[in-house]
């Protein structure tokens, strides 16, 4: 009898140890700490010499288009470029979880491009990304990574490829001008814009202004008091690269002192930057302008 208690208490002893070591929720659980460690340390903290057997399989497939990258030494070099060209790197793992050995992430990464980024030079661009990432891990080590996020997004934020948004942002400026919405168009304002009138204008004589307040007196508030209407209108909007838009148009306009009118060529071309207005150049007939005044 005593050793058949004797017996069932060793029985029972191993089966807990076994189960323990072959428990599929201890296993991802162990995976999950280990995979956010060594993804913290190498992107939050630089840390490259988390690059080793010990966290990722010899092996390490990382799937990309057109050609993957394989082995740690080459997956190392491939994220040192995040690492250089990136500062201010805030990286969040937002969720992870996972089933036998495989592992779903959902991250965010934010950083200022600030140095050669796979040979993209400096733009000084912030940006916030969020994306997902399949993982297969081996033997609790790091095997196989494919990401998952919004490439055009990120080569927009990088200033690479112009904002889908941009043209409706300008052709609501434009509106917003017709109606003396003010407020509205100072809302798509970059705090320290650059506006610049076309040389000889009547209105360069405060080239550059900077700042919305600026443009509010400086040009806004000049034609205003100084023309009876200010129209534009046959306007044609063209997107351009580099977040650009060249807008074309004519200016009709009636000047108040002799009451003379204008009908005339103009052209603006629009820089934005995170769909605010960074920049503004003017180009118009400025000797009929001029001739129109001094009559």
């Amino acid at each position: 009898m005593k050793f058949s208690i004797k017996k069932n208490i060793i029985t029972f002893l191993i089966l807990v140890l076994f189960s323990s070591c072959n428990n599929p929720n201890k296993q991802v659980e162990d995976n999950i700490k280990m995979y956010t460690t060594t993804w913290d340390e190498i992107i939050n903290n630089g840390n490259l010499d988390y690059f080793n057997v010990d966290s990722f399989d010899k092996d390490i497939i990382i799937h990309m288009s057109p050609e993957n990258v394989v082995g740690i030494e080459a997956v190392k070099s491939f994220y040192n470029n995040y690492l250089t060209g990136f500062s201010e790197i805030e990286f969040t793992m937002k969720s992870v979880f996972g089933q036998g050995d495989k592992l779903v992430k959902h991250w965010n990464f934010k950083g200022k491009h600030t140095g050669d980024f796979f040979g993209i030079p400096a733009t000084g661009n912030s940006v916030d990304l969020n994306g997902t990432t399949l993982v297969k891990m081996k033997n609790g080590k790091i095997a196989e990574e494919q990401d998952f996020m919004d490439n055009m997004l990120f080569m927009t934020q990088l200033g690479l490829m112009s904002s889908p948004n941009n043209l409706s942002i300008i052709e609501k400026l434009y509106s917003d001008f017709a109606t003396g919405d003010i407020p509205a168009i100072g809302k798509v304002m970059d705090s320290k814009i650059i506006w610049n009138e076309a040389e000889n204008f009547p209105l360069a004589d405060g080239n550059p202004y900077i700042g919305f307040d600026a443009i509010l007196e400086g040009v806004f508030g000049r034609i205003g008091a100084e023309w009876e209407y200010w129209n534009l209108v046959d306007l044609n909007y063209n997107t351009m690269d580099n977040n650009k838009i060249l807008v074309t148009g004519r200016y009709q306009a009636k000047y108040k002192k002799n009451g003379e009118i204008i009908n005339l060529q103009m052209a603006h071309l629009w820089s934005l930057k995170n769909e605010k207005v960074i920049e503004f150049q003017q180009f118009a007939d400025t000797k009929a302008i001029a001739d129109a005044m001094n009559k």
